[in-house]
């Protein structure tokens, strides 16, 4: 997926971007970039990250640059920020989302001017890139900013720094967030509100969808009002936020927390202790157990400090080998125990197989399973959440495939948590896993949990309803 971070100060800004583009290296894995802007001109960095952290990365650049203005971002995906020189004057530019009209787009560019897209090196267009260049089509940058929101298929939020401030936009439908902070004589915007408490900045204004602003030193002004319509990305409560951060005013740990606390209430067995898989799983997990009146423990501890997250490898072989290597069972509390765990989510399951086989191999009596969410039916056609490059690859899909001897379109049924469909797709993936019982959360109970009218939520990943 991505995060952003931008600062507008008097004085120079690199120390609040440098850390608040750090706050967001859980949402990406592949590079991480910042750009200041001084008198003399931009200054800029960008650094794989893939096995180094970005903090360790850009420790030594940030003496290199300085400036009040500055943008930066963490990408699982392309080269970021670009630096572009265009008639509009230059600038500095930063995305977040996913463009799957590429073509479409690239191919009408390229038919009505003379511009070129370099090539990434697996022969894809920099969707950044192509942004800008949608961008440089129009007559000022408030108008190319609009023209983005209106021709991406997907999503796409950014910022983008100008000599004069910084713009800030969120994507047409608000999948992701965009949150404006406040402290002294500077302003900040970021994906992730957990950027803002430790260099103490004051939430000022949670975008609105589609909404435009520009910001600098003096303060900011709306440039585009916010759309009435929303569809923010309901998986950012359930797993891919930070749990310090806040959506729309929500905060992601006390949902989680609602989210166990729900799933205690359908339940109706007594396991003798409650845990979260680490670390997804582990505010669901207190919010059950806390619900449910049953100790929270840890029978896995997690190794963070040589292991990198699980799923950066490109290869599904070393990814497993990583997840494995970096939870540490504690026997003592596994052996003869009934244990119940807390997920955010299943989507493959590759990994979470092998965790429950070595739960059993180190002698647990009973192994239970409560996601926090519904069965993942449906690949998310707006973000890059997954690396899955098929529907079959989901848990859930592979399971009424069997069930169904081929692809179906029959799915809706599958959605529906009180059908004979549904719980044999939910009983096949139990037996694959090798669970004593596996339950889902209910989606209205998550919808419940996060707070907001289920007409503001994308739900598409679990109910496959599109109303963009």
């Amino acid at each position: 997926m991505g995060g952003l971070f931008g600062v507008a100060a008097k004085d120079d800004c690199l120390t609040d971007l440098f850390f608040g583009t750090d706050y967001h290296s859980h949402l990406g894995t592949r590079r991480g970039g910042m750009v200041s802007l001084n008198a003399t001109g931009f200054s800029r960095f960008i650094h794989n990250i893939e096995n180094t952290p970005f903090r360790s990365k850009f420790e030594r650049d940030i003496f290199q640059m300085s400036g009040s203005l500055g943008i930066g971002c963490i990408s699982d995906y392309e080269d970021q920020p670009l630096l572009i020189r265009s008639h509009l004057g230059d600038y500095s530019i930063v995305t977040v989302g996913a463009i799957h009209n590429p073509g479409e787009l690239s191919r009408l560019l390229l038919k009505k001017n003379r511009i070129h897209f370099s090539e990434m090196s697996e022969g894809d267009i920099n969707p950044t890139e192509l942004v800008a260049s949608l961008i440089n089509q129009e007559a000022s940058f408030l108008d190319g900013i609009k023209r983005v929101q209106e021709s991406v298929k997907g999503s796409c939020s950014l910022l983008l720094l100008t000599r004069e401030g910084i713009y800030a936009a969120r994507d047409r439908l608000g999948r992701t967030p965009v949150v404006l902070g406040k402290k002294k004589d500077r302003y900040a915007a970021t994906l992730e509100t957990c950027a803002f408490p430790n260099l103490e900045y004051d939430i000022v204004k949670y975008l609105g969808p589609g909404e435009i602003v520009f910001f600098s030193a003096e303060g900011i002004e709306q440039k585009s009002p916010p759309r009435n319509k929303m569809q923010i990305c309901s998986f950012l409560w359930v797993y891919y936020g930070y749990p310090a951060s806040s959506y729309e005013g929500i905060n992601v740990e006390k949902v989680r927390n609602r989210c166990g606390a729900y799933l205690a209430r359908r339940d109706d067995i007594q396991p003798e202790l409650v845990a979260g898989i680490p670390d997804s799983g582990t505010a669901h997990g207190l919010g059950y157990a806390a619900e449910a009146g049953l100790p929270f423990k840890r029978p896995f501890v997690k190794y963070t400090p040589t292991w990198p997250r699980s799923f950066m490898p490109q290869d599904q072989a070393v990814r497993d080998l990583v997840a494995k290597m970096k939870l540490i069972p504690i026997r003592k509390i596994i052996e003869g125990k009934k244990l119940l765990f807390c997920e955010d989510s299943i989507v493959r399951g590759t990994q979470l197989k092998d965790t429950i086989q070595r739960i059993f191999d180190y002698g647990a009596k009973e192994v239970h399973m409560r996601p926090a969410c519904p069965p993942l039916i449906f690949k998310c056609p707006y973000l890059n959440f997954s690396r899955s490059k098929s529907e079959l690859d989901l848990a859930a899909r592979k399971a009424i495939f069997e069930l169904e001897g081929r692809d179906t379109d029959k799915l809706t049924i599958y959605t529906q948590n009180e059908t004979a469909e549904y719980k044999a797709m939910v009983e096949t993936i139990s037996n694959k896993l090798k669970l004593t019982t596996l339950r889902y959360q209910r989606l209205d109970d998550l919808i419940k949990a996060i707070g907001l009218p289920k007409e503001k939520l994308c739900t598409f990943c679990w109910d496959g309803r599109d109303i963009s």
